[in-house]
Formats: structure tokens, sequence, C-alpha cells
């Protein structure tokens, strides 16, 4: 078919220039990881037990490899030119299908549930459709390809693995069944983070650290805002009439998780973007891998967490006639305090690992949330958020005192990195306006 085939009317792919930035539908992409944060939230918080939040950190290990798989792809091709969307649709389809049956994938397997099929054959489209798109990339190079053989063993065993989960219990006693299956979707998460780290930088590389800098603040930002909805439409808030209490532990909610919101985006985050532009070849890439593909895991682990203590408090203190001075009740404490510290050790580990240096205030707050858990837990739920809120604020506040002048000096590198690029974009432009390009009817 040569040019007349589907994907010669479509365009070809493009690759990745060093300045890339995130393009549309890469945000368009995003919109389906919104939909399945928002699930793992609603299905743990419909039955909150320990096994059941294991269930949540495996789905959500095995959704965020599926996600690091997608922006390795997203290094080496625009997925919004050529014939990349059409493709990438099919992987929207398939990771939509994964998150609608993210509920029932540990259901009994006695049940007759499609859950666990619907999650298994999900996952095989999504990572076929990235393989179709790394095979067409080094088509015409045996050397990657022969890099890209390497991934195999953990590609082929993963989807095995989760096929047999969604099978094999159906086979066996319920007690046996439920042990199996976790045991397999185990085996899958190690096997596929072990990879990662086994693999180092077989075949791969960081064309764009802009690019890939702002794609994975772009879905932390996501984790947040799901965290807004899922308080918001979980604790029933936009279903009744408002009352002060509830009111008040909106906003103590709002302004929690802008605080958090600023614990990462004030400093933390364009100091480690630079970080990972001042880097090249092996050290950017394992930079990118353990800091952004890793490290960016327990932070939103974290955000889901203390979304769900949030809702569950927000819930009570929301609910007519409930006494505002009722206690948090069940895990809600643990999973709000808990949550935020998850997410600020997640956070201080990417510091550490992009920036080398370590925040002892943010250890002490750690250390303060820590204590605060066993103190919070008979305080009425509505004074327990607001303990939070003034722990979290707190922290941000002092930062901004004690790291004035480093936040000076990093805004100052910024505006000049800005400043510079712009000029040279204007520069290039001004072609336009001498010669400007010719007008097509």
């Amino acid at each position: 078919m040569g040019d007349r085939g589907w994907r010669g009317r479509l365009g070809p792919a493009v690759g990745i220039a060093p300045g890339a930035r995130v393009d549309k539908f890469e945000i368009f992409f995003d919109l389906v990881f919104v939909f399945s944060f928002f699930n793992i939230a609603r299905a743990t918080a419909a039955n909150i037990s320990g096994r059941q939040l294991l269930h949540a950190v495996l789905v959500l290990a095995v959704l965020w490899w599926c996600w690091v798989v997608h922006t390795v792809v997203a290094t080496r091709v625009r997925i919004g030119e050529g014939f990349v969307p059409v493709l990438m649709v099919a992987g929207m389809a398939a990771l939509f299908c994964f998150a609608l049956a993210l509920p029932q994938a540990f259901q009994s397997p006695h049940g007759g549930d499609a859950g666990p099929i619907v999650v298994a054959a999900s996952y095989v489209v999504i990572r076929a459709v990235h393989l179709v798109l790394f095979l067409h990339l080094v088509r015409n190079d045996p050397v990657e390809r022969r890099q890209l053989l390497r991934y195999a063993p953990e590609l082929t065993l993963s989807t095995a693995l989760l096929i047999v989960a969604a099978l094999l219990p159906t086979h066996l006693p319920d007690g046996t069944a439920e042990t199996v299956r976790d045991a397999l979707w185990i085996t899958v998460v190690l096997l596929q983070y072990g990879t990662g780290l086994l693999a180092k930088t077989w075949g791969w590389e960081v064309t764009s650290a802009e690019h890939w800098t702002e794609r994975y603040d772009l879905i932390l930002i996501i984790a947040l805002g799901e965290s807004v909805i899922s308080v918001g439409l979980g604790s029933n808030l936009i279903g009744q009439p408002p009352t002060w209490p509830g009111v008040t532990a909106a906003v103590f909610g709002i302004v929690f998780t802008a605080a958090l919101w600023w614990a990462h985006y004030d400093v933390i985050g364009p100091a480690a973007r630079i970080s990972l532009h001042a880097s090249q070849g092996r050290p950017r890439v394992l930079m990118a891998r353990d800091a952004y593909a890793y490290l960016y895991l327990p932070m939103i682990s974290g955000i889901i967490l203390f979304a769900l203590g949030a809702e569950g408090i927000v819930h009570d203190i929301a609910e007519p006639g409930v006494p505002v001075s009722e206690p948090a009740r069940g895990p809600d404490v643990p999973l709000l305090f808990g949550g935020v510290i998850c997410y600020l050790a997640g956070n201080m580990l990417f510091q550490l690992r992009t920036l080398r240096t370590l925040s002892w205030l943010r250890l002490g707050t750690v250390g303060v949330l820590a204590l605060g858990i066993p103190f919070a837990m008979p305080l009425p739920g509505l004074a327990a958020l607001g303990l939070l809120t003034v722990i979290c604020v707190g922290m941000v506040s002092a930062e901004v005192v004690l790291m004035s002048d480093a936040r000076h000096a990093l805004r100052a590198a910024v505006f000049e990195e800005r400043t510079t690029h712009e000029a040279n974009e204007a520069a290039f432009r001004a072609r336009w306006h001498e010669n400007p390009p010719e007008s097509t009817p």
C-alpha cells in the first residue's frame, strides 16, 4: 500500500525533540487515569480492611507500571502525532476497561464475576499497544531490537501471571483461591519493578528532560485533584444541604491538599527538573527511573490513602444528626495522617535522589505526624482534620521563611532560563514575519 495505507494517510510517527513539551493528546490520555485513581479509592472506601488496602496497593502498582511503560514510549515518539493516536485510543479503551473492572479484580472466584478476566485481558491489550509502538520504532535498528528482547520476560510473565490469577482461583477452594490470587499479583509487582531495577539503561534514553518531568508533574496534580473529587463526591457533600461543620471540613481538606501541592511544586519539583536537565546519558536515565518512575508511586499512594481518611471524616462530619463532637471512626485518622506521612516520605526520597539534600524540617514533620496519630484518634473528626491542616500549613510556612534565599535563587534561575528560551523562540518565529508562509485556500 505504501503511502496510501492507513499509516501513510495519517502520517508517520514523529520522534521526540530534545526540548519537547507534553502534547494535548497526552493530557487527554491522562483523563483515564483520573478515573482509575478515583475507582481505586471508591472500591477501597466501600470496605476498608487490611486485605482491601493490600489489594488497592497491588492494583495501583500494576496500574502505575502501565503508566511508566507508557511514559517510556512517550520518550521516543509523540503520542499525538501521525498514526500513533489511533493506537493510543485502543490503549485508552483497554485502560478504561481495566479501571472499570478493578473493584472486582479480587472478588470471590466462585461468584461468576468477569472482573478478574476483564482486568487481565485489558492489561494484555495495553501492553500489546506499547509493544507494537516499540517494534515500529526499532524496526530498522537490529541493536535496539535486541535491547527490546531483554524486556520480553517481564512482558510475557506479567501478562501470563495475571491471566492465571484470573482463571486458576475458580478451580480452588475459597480460602486457598484468595491466597493464590494475592500471591500471583504480588509476584507480578515484584517482577515488574525488579525488572526495572535490573534493566538499568538497556536501550532507554530520556531525550527531553522537560517532557519527562512535566509528564510526571501533571500526573501528580491529577492524583491531588482526584483526592479533592473523592472527598467531595464520596462524602456526599454535593448530595445534601451544606452545614457549617461540613463546609469547615471541606475547607480544611482543600487547604491541607494545597499545602501538600506546595511541598512539591514550590521548590523541590522545579529544582529536580533542572537537575534532570543538567544530567546526561546514563545518569539522566537512572535519575529518571529512580526519582520519577519509582518514587512518585509512594507519593501517589499517600494521596489515595489520605483521601480515603479525609473522605471518611468529612462524611461523618457532614452527616445530618451526627454530633460535631463525635470522634472519628475506624481507620480514618490513621489513613489520613499515614497517607500524608507516605506522601512526604516519598517526596523526601525524591529530593534526596535528585538534589542530594534532605529537609530536616520535613523529617521532623513526619515525626510529629506519626506521634499525632494516637493523639488525634480520640478527637472529634473536625478537630483531627484541623490538626493535620495546621501541621501541613505550618511546615510550608516555615519553609518559606527558612528557605527564602534558596527560593529566590531558584526563581531567578528559572526566570533566566525561560527568558532565554522565549527569546530564541521569538527569533526563530521572526522569519515568519519577514517571509510569511504562503496561505493555502
